[in-house]
C-alpha cells in the first residue's frame, strides 16, 4: 500500500485543567494545518489559551459520515490533522474510531499524543482493583438495550467503568443497584482535574441514594468485581420477573433465562424453576 503524505494526530486534551495540557499536545496544536473539533467554540478557547491559529472544523457524530471524505482528501493531500475530542482523549465514547480507520485503510499515518482521560483518571482513584477492568461508555436509556447491558454488567468478573450524566445518575445508580447488588462496591469521581475534584466511594445503594438528591458536574463511575461481593440471596419472584420483562421487550425465552441467570450469577435451572414455580405471567 503506497503511504499517504499526510498524517492523522490524535491528541488528548484536558478534562478540566488547562495545565494537564502536555507541552507535545500544544505544539501539535500549534502547528498543524488543521484541527478537527467537536465544538469549535469549545476548541477555540483551548487553541488561544496555547497561542494556535491553526483552522478547525468541526467534526462530530452528526457530520461524520459527511465530513470524512473532506477530511481524507486533505490527509492525500499532505496536511497534518489533529483530532481532538471537547475533553480527554477522542474516540473514548467520543467520535473518531471511524476516522482512525478509515485514515489507516488509505494509507495514513496515524499518531497518537496521550494525555488525560476520565476513565482512567476515575480508576486509579477508585481504590477498587485496577489489573482487570472494562469501560462501558454510558448505559442505554430505555428498553431492551438498557436491560441487557445491566446484565452483562453484573455478570462481568472484572471491574467496570462508566460515565454518567448528572441528570440520569440517579435513575442509573438505583438500576445498576438493582442488577448488581445494592452492596457491590463503587466509587464516584466527580469535576475531575477542577476545583471542586471529588471521589466518593461506597456501596452502588450509598451512591444512588447520594446521587437521588441531585447532583452536577461530570460523573465517571467505577464499580468492583461482583467477587468483592458477599453473595446474595434471590428471590425467585424478582428472577421470574425479570425474565418476564426481557420478554416483553423483544427477548425470547431463552436468551432471557440466560441474561438473568448471568446476571444474578445463579445456575440456569434455578431461574428455569422460579418461572414454574410463580406460574404464569398474570400481566400477559
Amino acid at each position: 500500500m503506497e503511504v499517504a503524505a499526510g498524517r492523522l494526530v490524535v491528541v488528548a486534551t484536558p478534562i478540566g485543567n488547562l495545565d494537564d495540557l502536555s507541552p507535545r499536545a500544544a505544539d501539535w496544536l500549534r502547528d498543524a494545518d488543521l484541527v478537527l473539533s467537536e465544538d469549535t467554540r469549545h476548541t477555540g478557547r483551548l487553541l488561544k489559551h496555547v497561542g494556535s491559529e491553526v483552522p478547525q472544523w468541526s467534526y462530530h457524530d452528526h457530520n461524520e459520515r459527511e465530513r470524512l471524505p473532506a477530511v481524507l482528501d486533505r490527509l492525500r493531500e499532505g496536511a497534518q490533522v489533529v483530532l481532538v475530542s471537547d475533553a480527554g482523549t477522542p474516540g473514548v465514547s467520543d467520535p473518531g474510531y471511524r476516522l482512525v480507520d478509515a485514515a489507516s485503510t488509505v494509507g495514513v499515518e496515524v499518531i497518537a499524543v496521550p494525555g488525560p482521560s476520565a476513565a482512567l483518571h476515575a480508576l486509579v482513584t477508585s481504590g477498587l482493583p485496577t489489573d482487570r477492568f472494562v469501560f462501558e461508555g454510558f448505559l442505554p436509556r430505555k428498553g431492551q438495550a438498557r436491560r441487557a447491558r445491566l446484565h452483562e454488567i453484573a455478570a462481568d468478573p472484572r471491574t467496570v467503568v462508566l460515565f454518567l450524566s448528572p441528570h440520569r445518575a440517579g435513575a442509573d445508580l438505583a438500576d445498576l443497584a438493582e442488577a448488581c447488588g445494592a452492596g457491590r462496591p463503587a466509587a464516584i469521581g466527580r469535576e475531575l482535574t477542577k476545583l471542586h475534584e471529588e471521589t466518593r466511594r461506597g456501596t452502588l445503594a450509598d451512591l444512588a441514594e447520594w446521587a437521588a438528591a441531585g447532583t452536577r458536574g461530570e460523573l465517571t463511575l467505577v464499580i468492583g468485581p461482583p467477587n468483592d461481593e458477599p453473595e446474595r440471596a434471590h428471590d425467585p419472584a424478582a428472577l421470574a420477573a425479570e425474565v418476564r420483562a426481557l420478554m416483553r421487550d423483544g427477548t425470547d425465552r431463552k436468551q432471557a433465562m440466560r441474561m438473568v441467570a448471568d446476571g444474578a450469577g445463579v445456575p440456569r435451572r434455578e431461574v428455569y424453576q422460579a418461572l414454574l414455580d410463580i406460574g404464569p405471567d398474570s400481566s400477559s
